[in-house]
């Protein structure tokens, strides 16, 4: 067949976005298109070889009738408009995000993903499908913002730029509509039910024939706004998803309305009855109500998870006088001058004021390649130290909300982690394939008995069986723990991690900074005598380093002046070293400075120190084991098989014998590559691993694990690789805590069986007929709060424990 001509028995709906086509003169490879705009988007797919983005769903796109206004984006080529709305721009990448309200699909996320094939100057772009949001990673040399919007636009996503508040770039998504809809439909509701007053009472008898036709006319005038504004959105909801060949909850709704709707015309234009408008508009009164609530509690919840200050996250803030605060991020303010150690994330944007500076922006673009920025440059947030210790000037306030999304970057996600289906979301599609095959046999049934009763039992099966509470089981079970969790600075990435928890059987330590305090370590020096030039040229390496063996030692040395520090360099497990005033200082171990291993047994740590190559001494480090260490191990050996990993001498191991009992596997001396390669021979045996560390030297094991916690001490040290942050003084609720979590499935299943047995009991009266259209549109919803309610109560019942 040509191109010029089209098989018109085919059904005439447009190839791209699915609307009704007036003609059939444009088209183009035999598929005929509504307009030019989604003939042209077919094109630019089409060329690109993206073609699959039909094959996923049927006619995915969005309609191009309406066209963007030429010049609508030119305000995108100021360049002070460009540096608000960029929130990364490291050389020529640059990162945005667009809010994207016309993503309604799985067909949406694909192309949306695919951007990169469209325009080469798009390096990555990444979907948050619940925000309708698009995170868009560009070479600033090969595509401008303003072609970025314009490409965006020409495919059916045209983004919403809110310039009222540039600096947060936020937009204001509140839609009033549907409280519009539930004024009118309680309006019309009310003035119908006072009007059917006299059918109520009166029993069946026609007294006044004349005034029951009148009110039944003025009872349709009512109801004519309700089912074709208020209801729209049930009809519109369920037309997608058949058009998409897929039931979704709405759909039964939407059957039920129609039905009773299109009764009632039916029984008043031929004056054989009232109809069933009460009813009708009684069931969408309710519903809209029931989901009203379920939204804003759905609301609160992300507020909660999106908002408070999300992470135990400490900076060291410089005070005026040279003094040194610790303080959380959140409190970060614009002009703060903040310090930054070597393998710390740098919070916030800044500036930078003193010291050499290696950022690896890996954990922002993927890139590893450490970047150097000299003084007065911007150094953005999410970046890491990869050298001495720099200060910055604060130019941004932290974003938490920006965190959260560097802890969720695709960098540091692996099978582990991937989102998992739930089980849920399959049943919910097979119950209403059932609910349907229930109404569709009670009609059949009630039809052949004949008295009425198949309009009354179709209607109200298909409204009081919906899906919809299992849906929220799962959902609002893990909002509200994560939220509970929060209260006790346990900070969880996602909901999959819960359900990660209860599958793990073997929880692996590391030793110092997870199982020992990091705040109160005391450092005595033991060798030759140290003058106060020697104190400051220790004190000037061990500053410059984020591990807490060297913030002991740092600590233990009263500070006097800054000495220029250069070649710095760390090596995880190992020491540090560096040029101080052109000296050469080195710390770290035994085997590091000296060349040999230390067999002297202490019950603390030693760090050896030596000066132009020739060795000082070391320093004796007690570290305190945590409060209740004891108590927590004795918990946890109850649900699982432990074991310690430690990059430290074994100098304590007949006290951590005693400690976590003789039964338990102690590795010492062991390097971070060690510690990954232990938890992959676990993984190979068959243990699911639960590691616990403090996300330096354990970052790569962290990561490794099925769940990864990171200790967190007041200090910077935030481990996107971890799936967990908890804030050590919390270390003691660790077994409670991690039991919490266990509790999650418990929850959810006893959801499930509420919601089981309360559509079976509606049931039982729906199909018998017995069962009013209107008190099932109120049961409804309720089931849906009450599971809400008894997911909202049973995990805070869970907590108790906590407290």
């Amino acid at each position: 067949m040509s191109e010029n001509t089209v098989d018109k028995s085919k059904e005439i709906v447009c190839y791209h976005c699915g609307e009704d086509c007036d003609d059939t003169s444009i088209h183009k490879e035999e598929k005929i298109f509504c307009c030019e705009g989604c003939k042209m988007v077919f094109e630019i797919i089409n060329e690109n070889g993206l073609c699959e983005y039909y094959d996923l769903d049927k006619n995915p796109g969005i309609a191009q009738k309406t066209k963007v206004r030429a010049g609508k984006f030119a305000f995108l080529d100021n360049a002070e408009v460009t540096t608000k709305l960029v929130h990364f721009s490291e050389g020529d990448q640059k990162h945005i995000t667009f809010y994207l309200p016309q993503m309604h699909c799985s067909s949406c996320i694909w192309l949306l993903e695919h951007l990169p094939k469209l325009h080469k100057g798009v390096i990555q772009s990444q979907v948050n499908f619940l925000k309708k949001e698009i995170t868009v990673v560009f070479d600033s040399t090969r595509v401008t913002l303003k072609v970025l919007a314009e490409l965006l636009s020409e495919i059916g996503y045209e983004p919403h730029i809110s310039l009222n508040d540039l600096s947060d770039s936020k937009i204001s998504k509140y839609d009033k509509s549907r409280l519009y809809k539930i004024g009118i439909a309680g309006f019309c509701f009310g003035n119908i039910m006072m009007l059917s007053f006299p059918e109520y009472f009166s029993n069946g008898t026609d007294n006044d024939k004349s005034l029951q036709t009148i009110f039944s006319f003025i009872n349709l005038g009512l109801a004519l706004p309700v089912f074709f504004y208020c209801a729209s959105e049930f009809f519109t909801s369920a037309y997608k998803s058949l058009k998409q060949k897929f039931l979704n909850i709405d759909a039964p709704i939407a059957l039920a309305i129609l039905i009773t709707f299109a009764r009632s015309i039916y029984e008043i234009t031929s004056f054989s009855g009232p109809g069933y408008l009460d009813s009708m508009s009684g069931i969408v009164f309710f519903m809209l109500v029931g989901r009203f609530f379920q939204n804003k509690s759905y609301d609160t919840l992300n507020f909660d998870r999106d908002y408070k200050s999300y992470f135990p996250l400490g900076v060291t803030v410089l005070n005026n006088d040279t003094t040194e605060t610790q303080i959380p991020v959140s409190e970060l303010k614009k002009g703060n001058r903040i310090k930054i150690h070597n393998s710390e994330i740098i919070p916030a944007d800044g500036i930078l004021f003193m010291g050499k500076a290696t950022i690896d922006y890996s954990f922002v673009t993927g890139e590893s390649t450490p970047v150097e920025k000299n003084i007065g440059e911007i150094i953005y947030a999410g970046g890491k130290q990869c050298s001495g210790a720099i200060e910055l000037e604060v130019v941004k306030e932290v974003s938490q909300s920006y965190l959260t999304q560097l802890w969720n970057n695709t960098a540091f996600k692996n099978k582990k982690n991937q989102p998992k289906d739930s089980f849920i979301h399959l049943i919910s599609r097979y119950f209403t394939y059932g609910l349907f095959s229930i109404a569709l046999t009670a009609g059949i049934y009630w039809s052949l008995q004949g008295g009425g009763l198949a309009w009354n039992a179709v209607t109200s099966i298909l409204i009081v069986a919906c899906p919809c509470a299992l849906l929220l089981s799962a959902t609002f079970t893990n909002g509200n723990m994560i939220s509970v969790l929060q209260k006790y600075n346990f900070f969880v990435k996602n909901a999959e991690v819960l359900e990660t928890i209860s599958e793990t059987d073997t929880l692996v330590f590391d030793k110092t900074g997870t199982i020992t305090r990091q705040d109160t370590s005391t450092a005595t020096f033991r060798g030759c005598d140290l003058n106060d030039y020697h104190l400051q040229l220790i004190r000037m390496l061990a500053a410059q380093s984020s591990h807490p063996l060297s913030k002991a030692i740092a600590a233990s040395i009263p500070f006097q002046k800054k000495l220029s520090v250069k070649n710095y360099v760390e090596e995880a497990g190992k020491g540090s070293s560096a040029l101080i005033n052109n000296e050469s200082i080195r710390m770290g171990s035994s085997e590091f400075i000296t060349g040999a291993s230390s067999k002297e047994n202490t019950d603390g740590s030693k760090v050896y120190v030596s000066h132009n190559e020739q060795v000082l001494g070391w320093y004796y480090i007690k570290t305190p084991y945590r409060e209740n260490l004891s108590e927590v191990m004795n918990g946890l050996k109850q649900n699982y098989q432990l074991a310690l990993i430690s990059g430290d001498t074994s100098t304590e191991e007949t006290y951590l014998n005693k400690l976590f009992g003789k039964e338990v596997e102690l590795h010492f001396n062991k390097k971070p590559q060690d510690k990954l390669d232990y938890i992959k021979n676990l993984q190979n045996k068959g243990h699911k691993v639960l590691m616990i560390g403090d996300g330096l030297n354990d970052a790569g094991a962290l990561q490794q694990s099925e769940v990864g916690i990171a200790i967190s001490d007041n200090i910077n040290n935030f481990s996107p690789g971890s799936d967990i942050i908890l804030d050590g003084k919390s270390f003691n609720k660790l077994n409670a805590l991690l039991d919490y979590c266990r509790k999650e499935k418990q929850i959810i299943y006893g959801s499930f069986i509420i919601s089981l047995l309360y559509n079976v009991v509606g049931l039982s009266f729906a199909v018998q007929g017995t069962l009013s259209p209107v008190i099932a549109a109120i049961l409804m919803p309720i089931s849906s709060i009450s599971i809400v309610l008894y997911t909202t109560v049973a995990s805070r019942w869970f907590a108790r424990k906590l407290g």
